[in-house]
């Protein structure tokens, strides 16, 4: 069981650190013919239908023209609080 345990763990790290690249990603969007659009595509793919749930309850901040999206840290912080039961497991 406790294999499982590691299995899921590093999978949910995993995940999170794709979050956290595709927000940094979201920063300096690239053009769509450079090397990094294919990555921030599988990016997208993968990532959006958890940071979606979180948007539905999250509205985007608005500061001045600018939208602040704090669903990907809502997202990142269940997902920490998830890894910190995993490990308390």
């Amino acid at each position: 069981m406790a294999g499982l345990l590691y299995l899921i763990y590093y999978l949910v790290l995993i995940y999170s650190w794709l979050i956290v690249i595709r927000a940094l990603l979201s920063w300096f969007p690239p053009k769509s013919g450079s090397t990094v659009h294919p990555l921030r595509k599988v990016l997208f793919r993968v990532t959006e239908p958890y940071l979606r749930f979180f948007r539905r309850f999250i509205p985007v901040i608005r500061i001045g023209s600018m939208g602040f999206d704090a669903s990907a840290i809502v997202a990142l912080l269940v997902l920490f609080f998830f890894i910190q039961v995993l490990v308390r497991a």
